[in-house]
């Protein structure tokens, strides 16, 4: 997937896979990549690793996972 800069980001599919540490989430489509112990932590985790990845007029707007 690609885009161009400035353009806004209608939204960002990650899949989420428990390890033998926690859990890792890898985004489709995008360079994106973050770890951690709980899924509490990967929410947070995931929030700062899109808005890392984005500008701030193209950052999708984030849903709550489940």
């Amino acid at each position: 997937m690609s885009y161009a800069r400035g353009e806004k980001i209608d939204g960002v599919i990650f899949l989420v896979e428990e390890t033998d540490d926690g859990y890792t989430a890898r985004a489709l489509g995008h360079s994106i990549f973050t770890q951690a112990g709980s899924l509490e932590e990967l929410k947070e985790m995931v929030k700062d690793a899109v808005e890392c990845h984005f500008e701030e007029g193209e950052r999708p707007k984030l849903s709550d996972f489940t």
